[in-house]
């Protein structure tokens, strides 16, 4: 494609360069999660399943594994960055596809300002001095500039990290059963964070199971690459997506299995630091400052830039296809990144942080309803396309997966807190009043 018109070093919507292969995949998604992710959230899902926290984390894998096979079966079918908006556009039409990608974008463009809030207040702990949108500016511009050098450069930086924070869990867990050796909290590794018959209570389990999901969110994004793969294997991305919710399954149902068993006898002020708290009374007041340092640092930082990678790419493919603005549709023409929504989308996080940075858990579940929305319709696609129209005698991967997908992702949206779920109504109905809009002005009868 030629040069935007009076836009020099740019390109009208082209292709996105095909540079990533399967390692890179699994870096972008690993990255994306984050493999501290649980740490962060720790005290929440402690609270929430009244301990079985460990429980509340396999439940939380066990439902994103219905996602997981819906997006690998749709990623095979329609390999496009648009993820969940080009899956349904294909299966279910043009206004069910343009609230798909709506929805999904809910997830995209907040779960950044969250990760950037996380960081804020975690360098906040650390410098008490400094001021929180302060850093988050800082933050968001250091992000920027990595992203903006392309998704080959990001995929490089995320690899490191990842491999970094993995070295950090398992050095963590290592202490922690050390301490469990020593006598501290329960003394040894007992069922009690998978399940204790005083504590069980199936509501406050789902609501746990909510929050757990948070952790989760990113193996879905990959589905968001599916235009910038080296090769011409479909399956690819379905594999990448099923690679890392595997690793990360292991990782987090391990680990908080470990540290739930270290939390008799420790007394929490703050569900938001309840990690820090438990470290340094459990293991030693310098392994709080060090998981500090990197949560709010390497995890934080690196976990931002395949979040910011994922949203660009989505706002990319409906601004190619009119559903928004076609300015989102540029890409830089030194970097082929689609720079204009990469940096549309990186100042909505920072507004979105800035207005939000005494409400983290509000913005949570904002984040967990646009998420939870898009991969129902997700789920609907597949039984569609599959099922009604194909008649296929796959009857698990085209029948079973997206019906109890569905009905996972209900139960999910049941626990939420109804504030979360009358603001995420809302943004459903603007989508919908915004969609038909560009049904009558012929904008979203487009083919894929």
């Amino acid at each position: 494609m030629g040069l935007a018109h009076g836009t020099p070093g740019t390109q009208e919507a082209a292709g996105l360069r095909r540079t990533l292969g399967m390692k890179d995949l699994i870096a972008y998604g690993l990255a994306y999660i984050a493999p501290m992710a649980p740490l962060t959230t720790f005290g929440f899902v402690w609270d929430a399943s009244g301990g079985l926290i460990a429980l509340a984390y396999l439940l939380g894998a066990i439902c994103m594994y219905f996602t997981a096979q819906s997006y690998a079966t749709m990623s095979a079918t329609v390999p496009c960055s648009g993820s969940v908006y080009g899956f349904a556009r294909h299966s279910l039409g043009q206004l069910p596809g343009f609230i798909a990608g709506w929805l999904i974008l809910l997830d995209y463009l907040l779960i950044p300002a969250l990760v950037f809030l996380v960081m804020a207040v975690g360098l906040q702990t650390l410098l008490p001095n400094l001021d929180r949108a302060t850093s988050l500016a800082g933050l968001v511009v250091i992000s920027l500039a990595v992203n903006w050098l392309g998704v080959a450069v990001t995929t490089r930086v995320s690899l490191v990290s990842v491999v970094v924070q993995f070295l950090a869990m398992f050095a963590l867990v290592a202490l922690a059963l050390q301490a469990l050796a020593d006598g501290k909290g329960a003394g040894a590794l007992t069922a009690a964070p998978f399940y204790a018959a005083d504590q069980f209570d199936l509501m406050k389990l789902f609501t746990a199971t909510s929050i757990c999901v948070l952790s989760f969110l990113g193996f879905d994004a990959i589905s968001t690459l599916s235009e910038e793969v080296r090769s011409d294997d479909r399956r690819m991305i379905g594999r990448a997506i099923f690679s890392v919710l595997a690793i990360c399954t292991l990782l987090f149902v391990g680990s908080t299995w470990v540290l739930g068993n270290l939390m008799p006898g420790v007394r929490i002020s703050d569900a938001s630091s309840t990690i820090y708290q438990l470290l340094a009374v459990q293991i030693s007041p310098f392994s709080a400052l060090a998981v500090a340092w990197l949560i709010a640092l390497l995890a934080g930082f690196t976990n931002v830039l395949p979040m910011q990678v994922g949203v660009s790419r989505v706002l990319f493919a409906m601004g190619r296809d009119r559903q928004l603005p076609s300015v989102l549709a540029r890409l830089h023409g030194g970097s082929g990144t689609p720079h204009v929504a990469l940096l549309f989308s990186t100042l909505v996080s920072l507004a979105v942080a800035v207005a939000m940075r005494d409400h983290i858990d509000t913005l949570a579940s904002f984040v967990n309803f646009g998420a939870l929305s898009a991969f129902a319709l997700l789920h609907v696609s597949v039984l569609v396309e599959f099922a009604v129209k194909q008649r296929s005698p796959r009857v698990f991967a085209h029948w079973i997966v997206p019906v109890v997908g569905i009905a996972v992702v209900l139960v999910v949206l049941h626990g939420m807190e109804r504030t979360a779920l009358e603001i995420g109504g809302a943004w459903l109905l603007i989508g919908c009043v915004y969609g038909l809009f560009l049904r009558r002005k012929g904008r979203i009868a487009l083919k894929i």
